[in-house]
């Protein structure tokens, strides 16, 4: 049996790359890794690469028609990002330019914040505590 891949990489498109490049730099701390060309840029930083890819608002996402959207949308997939202090993030996020949608709350596993960026994608916030997710386990 052959055995799965066990990295991966996060591609997240947005209508402008360098505001983009800005808000992941200055809330996450990370760096610019490889430019592909100029309409993608790699930054590095995390647990595992972040390709920031600019599509414009409108254009066409999948041949079954879906268009790119900016406006502040769901989807079952985001990003949470875990961090040692949740108070000194969520103002840098919301300095940066992120819309704070609900605010810190205190869970068994730690505490976590739901905000969403400039370009419409949901995020969280998320400091691990004690056990972690650990205290979820029965």
């Amino acid at each position: 049996m052959d055995t799965p891949t066990a990295s991966f990489i996060v591609n997240l498109d947005v209508p402008d790359l360098a505001a983009a490049e800005d808000f992941y730099i200055r809330v996450f701390g990370l760096r610019i890794g490889r430019r592909l060309g100029p309409g993608a840029v790699e930054l590095l930083g995390g647990p595992t690469p972040l390709y920031l890819l600019q599509n414009e608002a409108g254009s066409a996402a999948t041949e079954d028609g879906d268009v790119r959207d900016y406006e502040r949308h769901w989807t079952p997939l985001h990003l949470d990002w875990v961090v040692d202090d949740i108070e000194a993030a969520l103002v840098r996020a919301v300095a940066a330019g992120a819309t704070l949608e609900q605010p810190v709350r205190e869970r068994r596993w730690g505490r976590i914040a739901v905000l969403a960026d400039p370009f419409g994608h949901g995020f969280c916030l998320i400091q691990f505590s004690g056990e972690g997710y650990n205290a979820l386990v029965e």
